[in-house]
């Protein structure tokens, strides 16, 4: 190597150290003049993941013990203290206790659970053989037995000498329904009427 390719490789070196320092300089003024609204991100970030670690935790225990209190529930539908529980931790689970508990006693009631609040209206509407009920529950887009539904409407409407009107509510059940077949025999009787 020559003198000059020495020095300039010596220049390129503080060149590079002196942008390190420079940079460094700069790092420290900014943490200087940011040093608490730093330690204040930083605390919150902590804080934040802490927080939401226990929430999970809690959560979890929760979950745990309603599965527990339902499962109790099941073998004993007269279980105040799996009751209480249920009612403290999981709502939904609760909800489906209450109905468990009043279909094994022969009473209706109203449960705030998708398909069993469906269920337990249209229970309630056969019970009563109330038309009005069920039309309702059958319109319901999230109900499953919709066409079975419908079919127990015609069924009541037939029986009430409303023939015509239960011809057009079995024109309502597609033919791909699983309650065709009963379509067909209803059909079948309401020709003569």
């Amino acid at each position: 190597m020559s003198l000059k390719e020495n020095v300039d490789f010596v220049k390129n070196e503080l060149n590079s150290e002196e942008k390190f320092l420079e940079s460094f300089v700069k790092v420290e003024r900014f943490y200087k003049k940011n040093k608490t609204l730093l330690i204040a991100a930083i605390t919150i970030i902590v804080i934040a993941v802490i927080g939401l670690s226990v929430k999970n935790y809690l959560d979890e225990q929760n979950k745990i013990k309603a599965n527990i209190a339902f499962n109790k529930i099941l073998n004993d539908v007269d279980n105040k203290e799996a009751l209480k529980t249920l009612e403290e931790t999981n709502k939904k689970l609760y909800n489906m206790a209450l109905y468990l508990k009043a279909k094994q006693t022969g009473e209706s009631t109203n449960v705030d659970v998708l398909f069993f609040n469906s269920l337990s209206k249209y229970q309630n509407a056969l019970k009563e053989q109330n038309l009005n009920k069920l039309n309702d529950v059958s319109m319901d887009s999230n109900f499953l037995l919709k066409e079975f539904a419908l079919f127990n409407k015609a069924l009541i409407e037939a029986k009430d000498g409303k023939f015509e009107d239960a011809k057009v509510t079995l024109k309502l059940i597609p033919k791909e329904s699983k309650a065709y077949e009963l379509v067909r025999i209803l059909n079948h009787y309401l020709l003569t009427k």
